[in-house]
């Protein structure tokens, strides 16, 4: 037989109603009553209807994470991984719970998106990467759905966000390879539809400028975030009349392929090219060489954007709903110097 608030009630001396309101954390209810209450739910092993309790509370205190596509991105990108961690962290703190979505098309996302929210399954969404012209933000802002967006939206500036300057990110990891006396950089960059792959593409041609540097079109491939668009890269570089000497490249797994095809070519890093990449991922550290990353704090990224969400979602739910809060945040990103992109010759014998 399952265990009811009237037996949760009557075995803590209190009244059903006082039950309920600790399950909603009212704040009316003092901590010791609340501790007491909670204390015999887990020794009654009493678990609350959820289903009744949203229609009672309009809340499911549940959370959905749009997954990328295609969708080994997820599963061979750890960035992704550490951007979930970051994202289920600070929804279990909050009380809320996650759940996990995806589609083969931005048609089939928005269909997946409709029937949890319609459905009234979770309370807001989490995308977890900005592309261009994305029906999945037109859907959710053209319906006044709670979501946030991690990264940043063109047609949508003031939508809530989390995000890096990531013009800035690649603009310092440009930088720090012509400080090294590097003039012939390429870039390695993602998906042109992508916001993140425009942003740092950007960040890169503003360096070169900036530096009074060719910008040569031959010298920047772009492709998905996996390694064999790292490694088709190498190929097509490498085949060039005159190669770049140094690269940027537009995350840590991408480096990786970059790695494997200059090893396959008989090419070293760094001596015959010098790479940074972005993400700060561990294999980056645990290369061979070992990879200069921009860290971007991929962990904090995640867990602010589920902070920003429930907030939404909170202050929605009050009667003065109207407060404002920050829509738009910004993670500081930093630059790790590894072997990739610092040469040193070897120190000639002594006579």
């Amino acid at each position: 037989m399952s265990i009811t608030i009237k037996d949760v009630a009557k075995k803590a001396g209190v009244s059903p109603s006082t039950v309920s309101r600790v399950l909603s954390n009212n704040t009316r209810i003092s901590r010791a009553t609340s501790q007491r209450v909670r204390d015999v739910m887990e020794e009654l092993g009493y678990h609350p209807n959820i289903m009744a309790k949203s229609l009672v509370s309009k809340t499911t205190e549940s959370i959905c994470v749009i997954l990328p596509k295609p969708a080994e991105e997820l599963f061979l990108n750890m960035f992704f991984m550490e951007l979930i961690r970051g994202i289920v962290t600070q929804a279990n703190r909050s009380g809320y719970d996650v759940l996990i979505s995806s589609g083969g098309s931005e048609q089939e996302e928005v269909a997946a998106v409709s029937r949890l929210l319609k459905g009234r399954r979770v309370d807001g969404v989490i995308l977890l990467y900005s592309r261009k012209d994305d029906q999945v933000v037109e859907f959710l802002q053209n319906n006044h759905y709670p979501f946030v967006l991690i990264g940043r939206s063109e047609k949508y500036p003031d939508i809530l966000s989390v995000d890096n300057d990531n013009v800035h990110a690649a603009y310092d990891a440009t930088k720090h390879l012509i400080s090294l006396g590097h003039e012939r950089i390429g870039f390695v960059s993602g998906p042109p539809n992508h916001i993140v792959s425009r942003d740092r593409l950007k960040g890169y041609i503003d360096a070169l400028e900036e530096a009074g540097l060719e910008n040569r079109k031959e010298w920047i491939v772009e492709g998905e975030f996996l390694q064999e668009s790292g490694y088709r890269a190498m190929s097509f570089f490498m085949s060039l009349p005159e190669r770049p000497s140094a690269l940027v490249v537009v995350d840590d797994l991408v480096s990786l392929g970059v790695l494997r095809g200059l090893h396959e070519l008989g090419y070293k890093v760094p001596e015959d090219l010098c790479i940074v990449s972005f993400n700060n991922l561990s294999i980056a550290e645990l290369s061979t060489p070992p990879v200069s990353s921009i860290d971007i704090g991929i962990y904090n990224l995640g867990y602010t954007a589920s902070q920003a969400l429930i907030q939404s979602i909170q202050q929605d739910g009050k009667k003065d709903g109207k407060k404002q809060f920050q829509k738009r945040h910004i993670i500081p990103h930093r630059l790790v110097m590894r072997e990739s992109s610092i040469y040193t010759p070897p120190k000639k014998p002594s006579s």
